[in-house]
């Protein structure tokens, strides 16, 4: 069943991390909308190979309107998070046990959504002690699925599982 995944990105996310994960989503189905603090603009990778077209600012959204979250990595996630309106956002999702897909940095949204005591996670090696620091549980695997609702991986090498792993908590 197709699925409406909210995509909360900004400009420096790490290309592949949006770019494979998207096309695999779509190919399965689902309806991708990308999302930032204002819609209607163009984001760039920090490779600077993948451009993206913004649908929604983030205050013509609504949590609701979604069956779940996209968070890919690279700079993008620590500049939302500065952002309440994202964090809230991102916190919605949690709560409301939707499935949420971050790979990388994606996670740092989560931080600071503060949605993490207890959960099962991975992410960069870099954030690891702020995911832990957080109340997760912090494992060095290549995807950790965790409830059968978050899924996380840590780096671009990871994709192929965290491709696999976000499709079939969706389906």
């Amino acid at each position: 069943m197709s699925k409406k995944i909210a995509v909360l990105v900004t400009d420096l996310f790490e290309d592949v991390e949006y770019t494979d994960p998207a096309k695999a989503l779509k190919e399965a189905g689902h309806e991708l909308t990308t999302i930032d603090v204002e819609g209607g603009k163009t984001v760039k990778g920090k490779q600077g190979e993948t451009t993206i077209s913004i649908d929604k600012g983030i205050k013509e959204v609504k949590p609701e309107e979604f069956d779940a979250l996209f968070l890919p990595g690279g700079f993008s996630p620590d500049i939302l998070r500065a952002n309440d309106d994202v964090v809230a956002f991102t916190k919605a999702f949690m709560d409301e046990k939707k499935p949420v897909m971050a790979i990388c940095h994606g996670p740092q949204l989560l931080i600071n959504a503060d949605t993490l005591k207890g959960r099962d996670i991975t992410g960069y090696k870099s954030i690891a002690v702020d995911l832990k620091n957080a109340g997760a549980n912090f494992h060095d695997k290549e995807v950790v699925v965790c409830q059968n609702q978050l899924v996380t991986s840590r780096t671009p090498d990871d994709l192929p599982a965290f491709i696999r792993e976000s499709v079939n908590v969706l389906s």
